[in-house]
């Protein structure tokens, strides 16, 4: 399945809050960030801590254009928690990493507008 990142892209089909808390959002904060050139597009490998009762996981993010790493580490962001893990090249991404598209398709990544303990779930 490809998604459009368009803004101009209709909103999904309908679907309801039972489906939605099917995906298990949370914010973790990143602890290291590495760059990752085996992997197709430009990405990072980032490690990102949930907190106790999630720990911390890998994320393969495709974040160079809007990043570098030395931004990265103890920035708060969030995450799909429970999808199965992800073959990215030689990496075993765990978490899908959420952003937005900016004005050029680059992505932006998501986070709270203030801290929140890691772990927490959106809703």
């Amino acid at each position: 399945m490809h998604l459009n990142h368009s803004p101009d892209t209709p909103a999904a089909d309908e679907t309801d809050f039972e489906t939605f808390l099917k995906a298990d959002i949370r914010v973790g904060t990143i602890v290291s960030a590495e760059p990752f050139p085996e992997a197709r597009k430009p990405s990072y490998r980032l490690w990102i801590d949930f907190g106790p009762a999630i720990g911390e996981k890998k994320s393969s993010a495709q974040i160079v254009a809007n990043y570098s790493l030395e931004d990265l580490p103890g920035r708060q962001v969030a995450a799909v928690v429970n999808f199965p893990p992800r073959q990215i090249g030689p990496m075993m991404s765990e978490v899908l990493t959420l952003g937005f598209a900016d004005e050029n398709g680059d992505v932006v990544l998501f986070r709270p507008d203030k801290p929140v303990p890691n772990g927490s779930r959106l809703f």
